[in-house]
């Protein structure tokens, strides 16, 4: 995903009440749930990428349980 896809994401989402205070956390494909626990721009060094940057999302084990979910809106 490009950061520009991000934020045509992001600014759906911001339409919303509900969405604006959402916690925000990255499903793995086993199931597991992490909080993300920053955002950072890096610059690539290296010559012959096609990207000269990239967003790089840190995560973190969640810190509590969130009950489970009812429906994808």
């Amino acid at each position: 995903m490009k950061t520009k896809d991000l934020k045509l994401v992001l600014e759906k989402f911001l339409t919303s009440d509900a969405a604006t205070n959402a916690r925000v956390q990255v499903c793995l494909p086993n199931g597991e749930f992490y909080d993300i626990s920053g955002m950072q721009l890096m610059e690539n060094k290296l010559f012959g990428v096609r990207e000269t940057h990239r967003l790089v999302i840190t995560i973190e084990k969640e810190k509590w349980r969130m009950g489970q979910v009812i429906k994808k809106l």
